[in-house]
């Protein structure tokens, strides 16, 4: 018995739950992009803050910090994509891939986006916990 992989099996539920749990993200992480400006700049106006000034203000540290946060996410829904479309055409590096994706899939719990709506990491680790997991098929060659 011999053991090799025929080029059309590759690691695919794994693909395919990467897949949705990357789109899951990235939409989480552009309806934070959306949204945020307009809670964040209500959440710093001036007379919410009391006449609030300095780090508070709309302009200062909490809006960049805010800014990277969506960032974060759109960044990890955009990695988990491609992570998720490389193992799929490469599938002897589904161990690489499959890392990447459940990586990213944590880290995009950071942004603004939540993790895509929490559903999306979790499609997400599901789909890079499969990809680590997965073996092709051991097939006898007939001579």
């Amino acid at each position: 018995m011999v053991r090799y992989m025929s080029s059309k099996e590759s690691p695919f539920v794994a693909h395919i739950l990467s897949l949705l749990g990357g789109i899951f993200i990235l939409l989480g992480a552009v309806a934070g992009l959306m949204f945020t400006p307009f809670w964040f700049g209500e959440m710093m106006d001036s007379r919410w803050m009391g006449g609030g000034g300095g780090m508070m203000r709309s302009d200062g540290f909490l809006s960049i910090f805010t800014l990277g946060f969506l960032l974060v996410g759109v960044v990890a829904g955009i990695i988990v994509i491609i992570g998720a479309v490389m193992m799929n055409l490469h599938p002897e590096q589904h161990m690489t891939w499959g890392t990447i994706v459940l990586i990213f899939s944590i880290v995009s719990f950071i942004g603004v986006g939540i993790g895509g709506f929490v559903i999306g990491a979790l499609l997400g680790i599901a789909g890079g916990a499969l990809a680590l997991s997965w073996r092709p098929r051991a097939k006898n060659i007939a001579r």
